[in-house]
């Protein structure tokens, strides 16, 4: 059976009895000393009225506001036992795996800073500066700015050198790494590359996060074998080809194959307990050994769905607990645009390696 799984393949699955895999099962987590929680949103495309472009979009003002509405208040509440029971725990803050705004893919600019002003009231930075309750640390997606030189990534290079608890940053500011206990997050922007031998244009800029994400590991992990949590925007199976691949068809591709394979290489050696993304606008979760399918064995992948698309009353995003031992995960989603929500009832479980002391 396939790790990776869709809300309605596990509502099939539940239903005809079928056993999930171990690192999938709905078990209650067992309680740990200290466990790292946050939240991981993906694609909120906050979107200005394009009739008046100075407010912003009333179908995305109620979508955005209710999800931060709902993340400031589900720390302490139950949990249900079919989504693994036990208390939403104070989250170190939130993780937003991109395309935070709409248009920025457009030549609007009036559209964007509206929407990025809406972003920055909504989820602040800090967590005292904004609605949102507790710091956020986003990357880039393609629709903030697809080659990396539009208003979303200069904010967010600005942004990074006040964010609290980054240790690290790249030389263009625009990826960035920090700690929450014992654990190591680096968010690496749209994609992840590029490769120095193959010097094809990319269809999304990558500015250089590959070689950040070589010398950040080296630098800040090393050899202890401290857990590590990445986030970039891009599904990776999609481009996970096999190479070489023609450069013309590379260059139509969102992330060039070449460097989706400089990205699983240069994690060799790590202690990866997760990486993250959004973008398809669906849950995936499954593991990754470096190919084009889930795998049995290799790192948990984790795709959030979109979080408050103004488009769709579908929307859903992740809770995280890294404790010692092993990352759970659940979902929780809503069918109404956030007027109300529901856990999925599932979770997923991985474990991680023990650091070295």
């Amino acid at each position: 059976m396939s790790l990776s799984l869709t809300r309605r393949q596990f509502v099939a699955t539940a239903a005809a009895g079928t056993s999930l895999p171990a690192w999938l099962r709905a078990d209650e987590p067992k309680p740990k000393d200290e466990p790292v929680a946050f939240f991981l949103v993906g694609d909120t495309h906050f979107l200005a009225n394009k009739e008046d472009t100075a407010k912003l979009d009333e179908r995305s003002k109620l979508v955005t506001g209710r999800l931060i509405d709902l993340l400031n208040k589900l720390p302490g509440t139950d949990i249900p036992r079919a989504a693994g029971g036990g208390t939403v725990l104070a989250p170190r803050g939130v993780i937003h795996a991109g395309d935070c705004i709409d248009t920025g893919d457009k030549a609007n600019v009036k559209m964007q800073e509206t929407e990025w002003a809406a972003f920055a009231d909504a989820y602040g930075l800090t967590g005292k500066d904004g609605k949102l309750k507790v710091p956020v640390y986003e990357v880039h997606g393609n629709h903030d700015s697809p080659r990396g030189d539009g208003l979303a990534v200069k904010k967010i290079i600005e942004r990074n050198k006040t964010r609290p608890g980054v240790t690290n940053a790249s030389k263009n500011g625009v990826h960035y790494s920090w700690d929450w206990g014992g654990v190591h997050f680096i968010n690496l922007g749209i994609v992840v590359g590029q490769v120095a031998d193959v010097t094809r244009k990319r269809r999304y800029g990558p500015l250089g996060s590959l070689e950040f994400l070589v010398s950040d590991l080296k630098e800040k992990v090393g050899t202890s074998g401290k857990p590590v949590v990445i986030t970039q925007h891009v599904d990776m199976l999609r481009y996970a080809q096999p190479l070489p691949v023609e450069d013309k068809k590379a260059e139509g591709m969102e992330w060039d194959p070449a460097d989706v394979k400089g990205y699983y290489d240069a994690l060799k050696g790590y202690n990866v307990a997760a990486i993250l993304y959004g973008h398809t606008h669906a849950r995936n979760v499954y593991r990754w050994d470096g190919t084009n399918k889930a795998a049995k064995d290799g790192v948990p992948a984790f795709n959030v769905d979109n979080s408050s698309h103004f488009a769709g009353k579908q929307q859903a995003f992740f809770y995280f607990e890294v404790r010692a031992g092993e990352v759970v995960v659940r979902e929780y989603q809503t069918a109404d645009a956030w007027e109300t929500g529901t856990w999925t009832p599932q979770t997923w479980t991985a474990p991680i390696p023990a650091a070295k002391k």
